[in-house]
């Protein structure tokens, strides 16, 4: 049985050979605790997981220490908020975020307010997916601790203002977060140049392994200070107890370090085969919107919504494809993309959406056989309908 083309490429990646080598002897062979310090295999696991926190921190430019590691972006986004509201206890501190973000920001900021712990706004955006660095401006409060903005989105491929929004915070008594899962190894992160003082990033999203993730704090110029969310041990500093995952680690070490080398020529070519997905589906289907900005997104996202389409035509329609409706975490709830709703578009054309993900796999060829299968099922619906 012929397995269905792979379109889902925002959702998960493949682990790329290059990383599932370089994991394979921690699984077996190097197996010690990189806490054990008293022999030969501790000290080999903590000199790989050391060689690891560089790797990311090379791919970020950003200093080694300044790495934690998580179990993924949706970890590092609840320790990122959780651990900076929990340090202003009894002050009830007010944070702020967009409406599309990943729900898992989304449903921290709830918990947070539901908790009385903190004041919470969700700014909204615009019909392009964007929040502006005067909206954030203009929400601001003096008991504003906390702002969080994504990179990108991981539904429509729309890339935030981050730099503005960054510099305008460095001037306030605020930190700045951002969920990078969907851009790290996609665009260029410099944090160098980019004053943010927290930032997410995934294993899964960037060729890596799975279960596996780590939080960038900046610690100087200001250092950002945060309470631990979970407690039992003194790794990475106690902000986030647990013995290491270290094959994992050292997935993310090598898949950040492949991305570093791959980053430039993988972008022109996925751009090439985005845009010619998209002028594809537009040229041929008059139904279809493009979601999201039309140049500062994702070189590998294309969204799709559809006018007087049923959903329910995907999946025969689309048989062969491996692609989303949307969210792959909230795709299996049957309601409306929170993200495409927030654009403004009417329930009918939140349903009737399609994400496709394109990835180092994907070739001219694919691209091809998904703009026929797209443009066939949109001219099939057309037909039934005006019957």
């Amino acid at each position: 049985m012929q397995k269905p083309i792979y379109l889902d490429y925002n959702a998960t990646t493949p682990v790329d050979p290059e990383v599932f080598q370089a994991m394979e002897p921690f699984f077996v062979e190097q197996f010690g605790n990189a806490s054990s310090s008293s022999h030969s295999y501790g000290w080999e696991a903590n000199h790989a997981v050391k060689k690891a926190r560089s790797q990311v921190a090379d791919l970020l430019n950003c200093d080694p220490k300044e790495i934690v590691w998580t179990s993924g972006a949706t970890e590092s986004n609840n320790m990122a908020i959780m651990g900076l509201v929990r340090q202003y206890a009894g002050e009830k501190p007010h944070i702020i975020t967009e409406n599309s973000e990943h729900k898992a920001v989304l449903e921290v900021f709830e918990m947070a307010e539901e908790l009385g712990i903190a004041d919470a706004t969700f700014l909204p955006v615009d019909e392009l997916g964007r929040v502006s660095q005067s909206e954030v401006a203009d929400s601001m409060k003096s008991s504003t601790k906390l702002v969080s903005i994504m990179m990108a989105n991981n539904e429509i491929g729309t890339l935030q203002p981050i730099a503005e929004i960054a510099e305008f915070l460095k001037d306030h008594d605020c930190l700045f977060h951002t969920d990078a899962a969907q851009a790290a190894g996609k665009v260029e992160i410099d944090l160098q140049k980019l004053p943010v003082d927290m930032l997410s990033i995934s294993g899964h999203k960037m060729y890596g392994p799975k279960g596996i993730g780590a939080l960038y704090i900046r610690k100087s110029n200001p250092a950002t200070r945060l309470l631990p969310i979970i407690r039992g041990g003194a790794q990475e500093n106690g902000l986030r107890p647990g013995t290491l995952n270290v094959p994992g680690i050292v997935g993310l070490g090598a898949a950040c370090e492949l991305c570093s080398k791959k980053m430039s020529e993988e972008n022109s070519r996925l751009k090439g085969l985005r845009d010619k997905l998209i002028k594809n589906i537009l040229e041929a289907c008059p139904e279809a919107k493009l979601n999201g900005h039309p140049t500062e997104r994702l070189p590998n996202n294309a969204s799709f919504s559809f006018e007087n389409l049923s959903s329910d035509v995907f999946a025969l329609g689309l048989s062969g494809l491996a692609l989303s409706s949307g969210s792959a975490c909230t795709s299996s709830d049957g309601k409306p993309s929170h993200v495409i709703s927030a654009l403004g578009r009417p329930d009918a054309e939140a349903k009737a959406t399609i994400r496709v993900g394109l990835g180092r796999l994907t070739t001219e060829q694919d691209i091809e056989t998904t703009s026929t299968k797209i443009i066939q099922m949109v001219e099939k619906n057309r037909a039934i309908s005006s019957n």
